[in-house]
């Protein structure tokens, strides 16, 4: 019926007319493949000038100021006249720079993250397109967004840039490392790489629930993979004038710029997706669209704490992010997946299914934060009795 599918309803009349008119089932199917690429990518670029105009009041809000308020009301019309800015501001190339990678960049910046979509389920039956090995593809796809920042750095033919480019290489690459192994988790748990078949296997319990270390260690390795606040040191405006975008104008920038936020509520997306049950809810098999609405709530509430953290945490030096990477969520994110594989097989073995198994994971993840904040204190302990210890003076010589 319409009202409890309209997207697939909606899809199998096209389908229909399509074939009515004679056309073979081959170009239909091909036909069907692009409408629904155009309709995604439609839908996520749109997203953009919504998020753009919420961070800005979240922004404001949080920091006691007024944020857009002229531009329509509310000042939700103001993202359109920043985008006829950005749209007739002169383009720029730079002398030197490689002109193919230069102006590559920014469209690979949107074209990664937009293929992202293609993956993740707005509802049991609202997808692009269903991909058994979804979160490798996930994996995989992020990694053009990461090139494209150092292609920009690279090709610009300026230190500061270059400079940038050389962070994200450093940055992206480590924060990979913890995130491919957060991904892992759900992966285990749900007992395959499809994004709507871990969705589905959160009916009864929301992975966050039984493996919230996963889910913390994948949001703040995805927040530095996506260069946010506090991990931006790839474009940081206090050092490196604009980093890895310093000699990009007009809709150039504006590219970089959509793709960043674009990044951020896909990434929120995912999150969703994997811990948060995404579409699950009351009633939302029965009706997709409400199995859509549950998904867009949840990804909002992910994407506000995004926004907090970026206004709310300092950046960090290079040296504090990649230490923060290599010595505290890379390790917690090895031992975690191990134990969760360890016991998933043990339960398995035991022949325990469902909930119980979900809570035991949970008291593994107890048990392993637990651990950590105990290395830590006592960490802590000892370099507070380090630094404490009085040093000898050395005596001057007598003369």
């Amino acid at each position: 019926m319409f009202w409890s599918d309209p997207i697939s309803f909606i899809g199998t009349a096209l389908e229909n007319l399509l074939l009515g008119w004679g056309l073979a089932p081959a170009a239909v199917t091909v036909i069907m493949k692009l409408v629904s690429a155009g309709l995604v990518g439609t839908v996520s670029l749109g997203l953009v000038i919504f998020t753009i105009w919420l961070e800005r009041k979240l922004y404001a809000r949080i920091q006691d100021r007024l944020g857009p308020n002229r531009v329509g009301p509310w000042g939700i019309f103001q993202t359109f006249p920043d985008m006829v800015k950005i749209f007739t501001k002169e383009y720029i190339t730079p002398n030197g720079a490689d002109k193919v990678v230069y102006n590559l960049a920014p469209i690979l910046s949107v074209s990664a993250v937009l293929l992202l979509w293609a993956v993740i389920p707005y509802a049991k039956t609202v997808v692009g397109t269903e991909v058994n090995v979804g979160v490798l593809y996930i994996v995989a796809v992020g990694a053009i967004g990461t090139l494209s920042l150092i292609m920009a750095g690279w090709s610009s033919n300026n230190k500061y840039a270059l400079l940038g480019a050389f962070r994200a290489v450093a940055q992206m690459v480590s924060y990979e490392v913890p995130m491919v192994l957060a991904l892992l988790v759900p992966v285990i748990l749900a007992g395959t790489m499809g994004i709507n078949g871990i969705v589905d296997a959160q009916h009864s319990l929301w992975f966050v629930i039984a493996s919230p270390l996963a889910a913390f260690l994948f949001f703040i390795s995805s927040q530095a993979e996506i260069g946010r606040a506090p991990f931006d040191l790839l474009e940081a405006e206090s050092e490196l004038v604009a980093g890895y975008q310093t000699e990009y104008s007009g809709l150039k920038f504006g590219m970089f710029y959509v793709g960043e936020f674009l990044h951020a509520f896909t990434v929120s997306a995912i999150t969703a997706s994997l811990f948060f049950g995404g579409w699950q809810g009351p009633w939302s098999v029965e009706y997709p669209i409400l199995g859509m609405a549950y998904f867009f709530i949840k990804t909002f509430i992910v994407y506000f704490f995004v926004i907090v953290l970026r206004i709310s945490m300092p950046r960090l030096r290079i040296d504090q992010l990649l230490n923060f990477n290599w010595k505290f969520l890379t390790p917690i994110a090895l031992v975690l997946l191990i134990a969760t594989a360890i016991t998933q097989k043990a339960m398995q073995q035991a022949q325990v299914a469902g909930w119980v198994t979900l809570l035991v994971q949970f008291l593994v993840n107890v048990l392993i934060a637990w651990g950590t904040v105990e290395i830590m204190r006592r960490y802590a302990r000892g370099e507070r009795a380090r630094v404490a210890e009085p040093r000898p003076v050395a005596m001057a010589p007598k003369s």
